[in-house]
């Protein structure tokens, strides 16, 4: 590969490599390879436009690119593979950095109207020596409206001779109709193997030692910019005195090691919240911020998941060696998990900036991570906002308590007439008022208020609630006869009787109870709020509906409308109608004070 060499580039002066190991043909052009042979190809056809655009992220090749365009187009003697010789007077006029041929203008800071109208007037001169003159415009986003409309009209009808190159950072900010009039060619970002192949070209032509993991960590840190990563890799070098290596790179750089995320997952797996804390204090303890922590372990944990799958580890930007380790890491994990851990650290890295106490916010994060390792079928499976103990520091082992023995009644309540049968997504009732048992609830993790879901019990919950009854109580359940008209009137009364809760009214009102089958009863909602809603006040409707009717046995079970809207929908014309039908005195009040529906 050949490069620019400065005729100051000697022992007393130092230059940085950014600059010497600046690409001076195509071949040494770093991460462009599809461009740069479509560049050579229109060069060998002679099928050359007058007027390109360069884009891309900063330090990918776009101004280097252009300068070995420009010189191959002028040059005497083109090799056979497209490059330029080198060695005739334009090569060498151009390499000495005095060819007249080549003009760049830097339109950050020659913005103006009148900057554009110098470089028109630069376009009439044709070139004192080979075919073509060729404008390099870097940043040409930067100029003005004014300037953009001076500039149109040449742009689109130069002179045979001449050959604009215009190149940009941010291409949407280029009016339409100088995009309509260039080639555009789109660079990429330099990957990471490209970075650490040339990298470890440089540090050998320099005389340097380098281990793999560093130039890793270097060409990661430069996120995609080939310039970026050898200013870094001059800044480590100097650091190091030509020894780079990994502790040496994460500590010049200030680089999270991933010893830390690796530690931390494994206290993840062990769900020891207690260890992850204390990881946690270290990190801050060396100097790092928290957001930028929690966005390191999001970028791990996407790594983890990526790294799961044969076919999409190759999104993992690192080498074959890193790769490997990140798999046989991942395939200790879960998808579920990682996907929880993602989720969960997203969330944090939201509500970063609006949190009162961000070391909380972390150390929550943390905890919620390891509660989320071991899935529960009690809530579905997916393991989410159950509580496990928190792992303390090892400490003697405690003795198990002793289990103490069945209670001699529990024969006899294998013995005991079976109680009706009912839909396995059902609770049994409660126990009658002398007996009564508590609703067990389960610890929530995430905000928002707890619930009873009436539809999701789970099997274990129910026997351990058979179980706590007596054989008494469960001969004493009321089984009262009733019609669906007096079911009616029941839900009716429960209704008046919570006139302050409109969500939960008006939805009864729109979703009467249907029969199933027997005693059992299920209630249709439009949306998951209106399920909700009722699911939070299900104790306290069904223990109306079984006092009014004198029937334990009556269950409610709560869905969601698949179908078409619900025929029992009222408007709030409706809702006023019924009231009055049922409350005469209303319409003399509306009446007295002449009130409307707004």
């Amino acid at each position: 590969m050949t490069y620019n060499k400065s005729q100051n580039d000697t022992m007393d002066h130092y230059i940085v490599s950014a600059r010497k190991y600046r690409p001076a043909t195509f071949a040494s052009v770093v991460g462009q390879k599809a461009l740069t042979a479509t560049l050579k190809n229109a060069i060998a056809t002679g099928r050359l436009a007058h007027s390109y655009l360069f884009c891309g992220s900063r330090g990918v090749g776009k101004t280097s690119c252009a300068r070995i365009f420009a010189k191959t187009i002028n040059c005497e003697n083109i090799t056979p593979d497209g490059e330029a010789c080198n060695q005739c007077e334009s090569c060498r006029a151009f390499n000495e950095g005095n060819s007249l041929n080549i003009i760049e203008l830097d339109a950050a800071s020659n913005n103006g109207v009148d900057d554009i109208r110098t470089l028109v007037e630069q376009v009439q001169i044709p070139p004192s020596r080979g075919q073509y003159r060729v404008f390099i415009v870097d940043e040409v986003h930067m100029l003005s409206a004014a300037a953009f409309n001076a500039f149109l009209k040449t742009l689109e009808e130069p002179p045979s001779y001449v050959i604009f190159i215009l190149a940009t950072t941010e291409k949407h900010k280029i009016i339409p109709t100088i995009l309509s009039r260039c080639q555009i060619y789109d660079f990429n970002r330099i990957s990471i193997r490209d970075m650490i192949d040339h990298l470890g070209y440089v540090a050998q032509s320099e005389g340097m030692t380098a281990e793999p993991a560093a130039l890793n960590v270097i060409a990661r840190k430069a996120d995609g910019a080939m310039r970026d990563a050898l200013s870094i890799f001059d800044q480590v070098a100097a650091s190091s005195r030509g020894n780079i290596t990994y502790r040496s790179t994460i500590e010049n750089l200030n680089v999270l090691d991933y010893n830390y995320y690796n530690r931390l997952l494994d206290a993840f797996l062990a769900g020891k919240v207690l260890d992850t804390w204390m990881i946690y204090k270290e990190i801050r303890d060396r100097g790092f911020d928290s957001h930028f922590f929690i966005n390191g372990l999001a970028d791990y944990m996407r790594d983890l998941m990526v790294a799961r799958d044969p076919s999409t580890i190759v999104l993992l930007e690192a080498d074959d060696e890193a790769r490997a380790a990140m798999a046989a890491t991942a395939a200790r994990c879960t998808p579920d998990f990682i996907y929880r851990a993602m989720n969960l650290c997203n969330d944090a890295d939201l509500n970063y900036r609006v949190a009162s106490n961000k070391q909380f916010l972390i150390e929550l994060t943390l905890a919620k991570i390891c509660q989320s390792v071991s899935p529960s079928p009690s809530n579905g499976g997916n393991g989410e906002g159950q509580l496990k103990p928190i792992a303390a520091p090892a400490t003697a082992p405690v003795q198990p308590v002793a289990t103490p023995a069945p209670a001699p009644a529990a024969p006899v309540q294998q013995q005991a007439a079976p109680v009706q049968p009912r839909p396995a997504a059902v609770p049994p009732p409660p126990p009658p008022p002398a007996t009564k048992v508590a609703p067990q609830q389960r610890p929530v993790m995430q905000g928002g208020p707890r619930t009873i879901s009436i539809n999701r019990a789970a099997p274990a919950q129910q026997a351990a609630t058979q179980q706590s009854a007596t054989p008494a109580a469960q001969q004493t359940l009321r089984d009262g006869a009733y019609t669906p008209e007096q079911l009616n009137r029941a839900w009716d009364t429960y209704i008046a009787n919570h006139p302050k809760k409109h969500i939960l009214t008006n939805t009864m009102r729109a979703g009467r109870p249907t029969s199933i089958s027997g005693h059992n009863y299920k209630m249709l909602v439009e949306n998951e709020m209106q399920q909700t809603t009722v699911n939070e006040a299900m104790y306290s409707i069904l223990q109306h509906l079984r006092d009014t009717l004198s029937n334990d046995h009556i269950t409610l079970a709560i869905e969601i409308n698949q179908g078409a809207a619900s025929p029992h929908t009222w408007n709030e014309r409706e809702v006023l109608a019924h009231m009055v039908e049922h409350t005469p005195a209303l319409k003399d009040f509306i009446d007295d004070f002449k009130l409307t529906i707004g």
